[in-house]
């Protein structure tokens, strides 16, 4: 993933969800020509899936794959989690 270009400002902002304890200052930003990573030490592989696929649902992405998710459960009226290929793969196993 490509990192954020950052300001001051943005900066200030992440540092003030850090001090919170807010996930969404997880990320990379690129301040004049520095990368700066923010990510949780030690953190296991589950728990940086559970941020990828929340972050990638709340999106409206297909949690598997990442592309855009154009279909609506009729039921709730709410995107699906996952694109036509992946739902016909995964949730409707024969």
């Amino acid at each position: 993933m490509e990192p954020k270009k950052a300001t001051i400002k943005i900066l200030e902002d992440v540092l003030e969800d850090l001090k919170k304890g807010v996930d969404t200052a997880i990320g990379n930003y690129l301040f004049k020509g520095y990368r700066i990573q923010v990510s949780r030490y030690k953190s296991s592989g589950t728990e940086r899936y559970m941020r990828l696929y929340r972050r990638r649902k709340d999106m409206g992405l297909c949690v598997r794959c990442g592309i855009k998710v154009t279909r609506k459960n009729p039921n709730t009226n709410k995107l699906y989690r996952l694109c036509d290929h992946h739902r016909e793969i995964t949730d409707r196993k024969n």
